[in-house]
């Protein structure tokens, strides 16, 4: 296991704290030609070669095997992401990254992943629930207020993109994990955070209806978080 948080540290400071925006920028636009991407390899081999210091000789088959395929991930990535995939890229590149470190690992110990371990009563059960927090609320709470959705909507709405969803989810899996840690005081300073920001948007609109809508909305999105932690927390006691 230790040989294994060494990969993965050398991997964490390679990939985010010593690669700059700016090398990123470089490599997707001259791929292979990038110079940038020769520099972060290197810092990667450097990185990992000092963290296995005097174990370097023992674990020289690893630490090849590692730095040659992070970069032909790396070539992968920059060579089939395009700009409306890059976001499932990153995820795909870093998945692949950290397969090659298990295995690598695997070679020098019986590091694994059983599914048996994975897959329990109490992981399943939390996976359920945090489905629950995340999607099946979601889609319950828009069909519950959908039936008032406000008229005067602007066309032209400065806010971003699903941004309104992405904030229910959010506040969906702090409350419910609030709930689950029992830091219920938490809820009511995410309450009061989420009105501050939310004022400015009530009090400039003059439509009762509009402000009635939102309100609903929050109350509807922390209530039904707040009864799937409860609810959880009952069920898995009886496990």
């Amino acid at each position: 296991m230790i040989l294994f948080l060494k990969f993965l540290l050398a991997h964490i400071l390679g990939d985010f704290v010593f690669q700059p925006a700016k090398w990123v920028k470089d490599k997707e636009e001259n791929k292979v030609k990038s110079i940038k991407l020769y520099f972060h390899v290197g810092i990667h081999a450097i990185l990992l070669a000092g963290i296995l210091q005097l174990n370097l000789k023992e674990y020289w088959f690893g630490f090849l095997l590692i730095i040659s395929s992070h970069y032909l991930i790396d070539i992968l990535k920059l060579y089939f992401q395009k700009k409306r995939t890059k976001r499932i890229w990153f995820f795909i590149d870093q998945i692949l990254h950290l397969l090659l470190l298990i295995f690598a690992t695997s070679i020098y110990s019986n590091f694994s992943f059983s599914l048996q371990n994975i897959i329990t009563e109490k992981s399943l059960l939390f996976l359920i629930f945090l489905l629950l927090v995340i999607s099946v609320s979601a889609i319950i709470i828009k069909l519950i207020i959908t039936q008032w959705n406000p008229e005067n909507k602007k066309e032209n709405d400065d806010s971003l993109a699903k941004a309104g969803r992405y904030i229910g989810i959010l506040e969906r899996l702090f409350v419910f994990t609030f709930v689950i840690t029992n830091h219920w005081e938490a809820i009511g300073f995410l309450l009061a955070a989420k009105s501050v920001f939310r004022f400015g948007d009530l009090t400039s609109s003059k439509d009762r209806k509009l402000t009635e809508y939102i309100l609903i909305g929050t109350l509807l999105s922390f209530g039904i978080a707040i009864l799937l932690g409860v609810l959880y927390l009952y069920v898995l006691n009886l496990l």
